[in-house]
């Protein structure tokens, strides 16, 4: 909070007010719920993640050391050369939970490079005991090296200060730090930097902490929560719900989710979300600044880091992101206004998303390897590459929405030839293939592992306008035929050893069928597969049964490899043109009902969200410096 003012963030409260008896009721229901909900974790697990901690330090301790010895330093000063971890995310805002990884920043003295990093780092990672999983991506916007410890996932960073050795008692607080560092280091600096600052800048930390469990879970449970697919990631959440609480400084949780989801929805994006006023510095780093960047103002709903140099933590966002999460703020404001007159309880707000039985078609996109180590690394390539080809559809006529699912499917497929390798990698997974062991492989001859990982866009279609005549012709082949280009680019892709896929598939519009079609003759199943639903939550797909008059079936679920996966698409009354990585073939037009489909204002009986009475948007959401 500046000196200069009574008040935390860039403008005055809102109100503050303390809350009302009925927000405090409810703010003990909501903790209530969250304790059900298992947000909070144990004494023993939280244990155990100090004693990782503990072993993490001490191993980055001995790597300095040993690139220290490497480029000619004696023992003892090798030995002083030191070397600390900081955490940050949610695990240093202290709102982490059971499964939760720690975002770990390994800080280096200056002769310590980013390749040692991963050249001695990661292999003394993979050396270690209780370690599995370990993954480095070098070349990521942050470079990163992902692993789990005693079963705990740790992302670790790196940053390389202008400092001959690190001391034990170094904090990051000082802006000069930053001083000759590259971008990428400044980057990594950051997120323990806007961690602190967080805390630094809310009214009450154990308010905060406790409304962001809630929307961190509420988030997670609607599938919004990635900052790689083109959501918000922890940081991103940290902050709205920070800015909410600067708002209303004497407010408890209740009070604080409330008003989030109100706020948000009625935001006047592009206009930031600031902590507090963005800092200029004398040193020759990039500052968020969208009157001088053109890149920044491309930036559709930026949420502004409050360390110098400030950042923006929401880059990734696209047109149908933002419509997606727009719409998810009102659901969400309407749940909560039901909670605070007593006509609907917490649980509802937790609701598990609808992606999978949302839409009538998917794009699925399928990485595919040899090799388990591999294989981490080039899914994780392809995931970060899926907003550019969300970002390429969202310009395709007639396509309304294209909706990133948050994370990807992994499988492994034990295959006892080459065809069957193929198959798998197209996504044709038969029910014998995927029932089979690996111990049904070992020692045949021919036999190899494929690992998979199916990433999934839900693809929304205008509707047919009124007077249109014939079929629509809807076109992706250029997106597609793009991202495939594009993720082949990968420095470290091997044709021979990778795989990537871009196909469509059919969720069949079972609600309107069932009540058309004959039941002696047709059953019900899904075109998606087994593994996106939870158990007794798939839904049906429309499949004729075989009998007499009866043709052939009209599953074309990748359950069933007898047929090689078309690379064209089709939607109601939209032939869809496409291509994927395998092969390409004409489309072939189709006649289906249509079907509202997608997130449209129009279609949800959802009112408009507005603050109680005497509480006015308008304050937070001016620009800044408006009088």
């Amino acid at each position: 909070m500046a000196s200069q003012q009574s008040y935390y963030g860039v403008t005055p409260p809102i109100s503050t007010g303390e809350s009302s008896e009925r927000e405090k009721e409810v703010t003990v229901t909501l903790m209530e719920e969250l304790r059900r909900q298992n947000v909070f974790e144990s004494e023993v697990d939280s244990r155990t993640r100090e004693i990782v901690l503990g072993r993490v330090a001490s191993l980055v301790k001995k790597f300095v050391r040993a690139v220290s010895l490497t480029r000619g330093l004696s023992e003892t000063a090798a030995s002083a050369a030191g070397g600390k971890i900081f955490t940050f995310g949610s695990y240093r805002l202290g709102v982490h939970g059971p499964g939760s990884d720690i975002d770990t920043l390994c800080v280096v003295p200056k002769h310590v490079s980013r390749e040692d990093f991963f050249d001695v780092f990661e292999p003394m990672l993979r050396e270690a005991e209780g370690v599995t999983e370990v993954s480095g991506v070098p070349e990521a916007y942050v470079p990163i090296i992902k692993t789990k410890i005693s079963g705990i996932p740790i992302d670790f960073l790196m940053a390389r200060l202008a400092l001959s050795s690190i001391p034990d008692d170094l904090s990051l607080a000082d802006d000069n730090l930053l001083r000759n560092l590259d971008e990428r280091c400044i980057r990594s600096l950051n997120g323990s930097r806007v961690t602190d600052e967080i805390l630094r800048l809310v009214p009450n930390v154990q308010v905060f902490r406790d409304s962001l469990r809630c929307i961190k879970l509420w988030a997670t449970r609607r599938a919004i929560y990635s900052n790689v697919n083109g959501f918000l990631g922890g940081v991103a959440w940290a902050m709205l719900v920070a800015r909410i609480c600067q708002l209303y400084p004497n407010a408890i949780a209740g009070a604080i989710v409330s008003r989030f989801f109100i706020i948000m929805y009625q935001w006047t994006w592009p206009q930031p979300v600031l902590l507090k006023q963005i800092e200029d510095g004398p040193l020759q780093v990039r500052v968020w600044n969208p009157k001088l960047y053109p890149g920044d103002r491309s930036h559709r709903m930026p949420i502004i880091t409050p360390a110098y140099p400030a950042m923006c933590a929401t880059h990734n966002v696209t047109a149908s992101t933002q419509m997606i999460m727009t719409e998810e703020f009102k659901k969400g404001a309407d749940i909560v206004d039901k909670v605070i007159v007593g006509k609907a309880n917490w649980s509802e707000l937790f609701e598990k998303h609808d992606f999978f039985h949302k839409y009538r078609y998917y794009l699925q996109v399928i990485a595919s390897s040899g090799n388990s180590d591999l294989h981490m690394k080039w899914s994780g390539t392809v995931e970060s590459r899926i907003r550019q080809l969300v970002m390429k559809l969202e310009y395709v006529d007639s396509l309304t929405l294209a909706h990133p699912f948050i994370k990807g499917f992994e499988q492994v497929a034990y295959c006892l030839s080459d065809e069957e390798v193929q198959l798998v990698a197209q996504g044709e997974i038969s029910d014998v293939i995927a029932n089979r062991k690996k111990e049904d492989i070992d020692g045949k001859e021919g036999t190899s592992s494929v690992y998979s990982t199916t990433f999934y866009i839900g693809l929304a279609i205008e509707p047919k306008q009124p007077g249109t005549v014939g079929p629509r012709r809807l076109d992706i082949s250029y997106p597609t035929t793009e991202f495939t280009k594009m993720v082949k680019q990968w420095e470290h892709f091997n044709d021979s050893k990778m795989g990537i896929v871009v196909r469509h598939i059919r969720r069949c519009a079972h609600n309107y069928l069932c009540n058309l079609v004959d039941p002696s003759r047709f059953s019900y199943r899904s075109g998606l597969p087994d593994d996106v639903f939870d158990a007794g939550q798939r839904p049906p797909k429309l499949v004729q049964k075989r009998g007499k008059g009866a043709g052939k079936s009209s599953d074309i679920s990748p359950h069933k490899p007898a047929k090689k996966p078309r690379s064209s698409t089709t939607t109601p009354e939209v032939p869809f043109k496409s291509t994927t990585a395998a092969n390409s073939s004409t489309p072939t037009p189709v006649s289906l009902v249509p079907m509202a489909e997608g997130y449209s204002s129009k279609d949800l009986n959802v009112k408009s969200p507005q603050l109680p009475f005497g509480e006015n948007v308008a304050v937070a959401t001016r620009p800044v410096g408006a009088s």
